[in-house]
């Protein structure tokens, strides 16, 4: 079986409730209607209900009927998220006519379903930009407790099983945050292994990456990865990590074994983070396009809940891939 419909099995034994806020959009309905053909998911869509109704009828679309259709300018829960909203953001200057407003808004909205415990996830993006899908998170969902910083991580799955857990590794920072400094790098690391329990099936075994190996050169650079390191296994002590190390130090045994001997992550690491975003990203797509992997995300990770963010530019197919990784998300908490 194929890695996401591996993903789509298991989120379709707890059917997490996942809300698209781009409810009128046809790529967004398409694949509404495929993951409820699939049962894999609950659909929350926001729109207005007549207009939904329309298009799916237009687009062919019948299992549509079984979405619950929340239309943001008139339902029941209209005060209390106003509530909640203006609650949470009033020391910074908002009014409770401005939360009125923001409440209609499609993006705002689900947030704060998320919030309130009336969705589980969500997935956005495919006509809204990055900037805006991610404020109304940052504002109302924040962070993972002690996780200071939201990065993105690529599932990458090899052709090659002797890598990773049978050819499946996590990759991350590659998608987010420019150059974090060591205690940002402990958070990845940590926010890094959720993503390879909750979504890659696989018990974290973390390399922290750089261009030496325990010590083999001396930089500041270095230094990074090190305390980063040390302050990741001082904070989840119960972790698999090592590092420094380099590239094939993780992830080949025999070099490994060679330059960090008594290392239990050396040549067997499944999970790697890179010192930075130029790192990160680079390396994921030499890996996608040289050795014909399949690059599965960016999973946004360190969100209090599961909310990640499509390209403008996402298929059908995309935006349910993306879906049944959220619905893992969302069952990992």
């Amino acid at each position: 079986m194929e890695f996401i419909e591996q993903l789509k099995e298991k989120a379709g034994q707890s059917k997490q409730r996942i809300v698209l806020p781009e409810g009128l959009e046809e790529r967004t309905l398409k694949a509404a209607n495929q993951i409820l053909e699939e049962d894999f998911a609950e659909i929350i869509l926001i729109g207005n209900p007549a207009k939904v109704k329309e298009e799916a009828a237009r687009l062919g679309l019948k299992s549509l009927d079984k979405a619950r259709v929340l239309d943001p300018l008139q339902h029941e829960k209209m005060e209390i998220y106003t509530d909640l909203l203006f609650e949470l953001r009033k020391s910074k200057g908002l009014s409770r006519e401005q939360a009125a407003e923001l409440v209609k808004n499609p993006l705002y909205l689900s947030v704060l379903m998320i919030k309130n415990g009336d969705a589980d996830g969500e997935v956005a993006g495919a006509e809204n930009a990055t900037g805006d899908v991610l404020r109304p998170a940052f504002q109302i969902v924040k962070t993972i407790p002690g996780i200071s910083v939201v990065s993105g991580a690529f599932i990458m799955v090899l052709k090659d099983k002797e890598f990773g857990d049978n050819g499946v590794l996590v990759f991350a920072d590659c998608a987010v945050h420019p150059d974090p400094d060591a205690a940002q790098l402990a958070d990845i690391a940590i926010a890094s292994s959720m993503t390879a329990q909750s979504i890659a099936g696989i018990e974290p075994r973390i390399a922290m990456l750089s261009f030496s190996t325990k010590g083999s050169a001396k930089h500041e650079l270095v230094d990074k990865v090190t305390e980063a390191t040390a302050r990741a296994r001082e904070l989840r002590p119960d972790l698999k990590i090592d590092g420094e190390l380099q590239a094939d130090a993780a992830l080949i045994a025999g070099i490994g074994q060679k330059k960090a001997p008594g290392s239990e992550i050396a040549g067997k690491a499944n999970v790697l983070v890179f010192p930075d975003l130029q790192s990160g990203n680079i390396s994921y797509k030499l890996v996608q396009r040289l050795a014909h992997a399949e690059a599965i995300g960016p999973v946004l990770q360190g969100m209090a809940a599961p909310i990640n963010d499509l390209s403008r530019g996402c298929s059908v197919s995309d935006i349910v891939n993306l879906v049944a990784i959220t619905a893992n998300q969302a069952a990992g908490k």
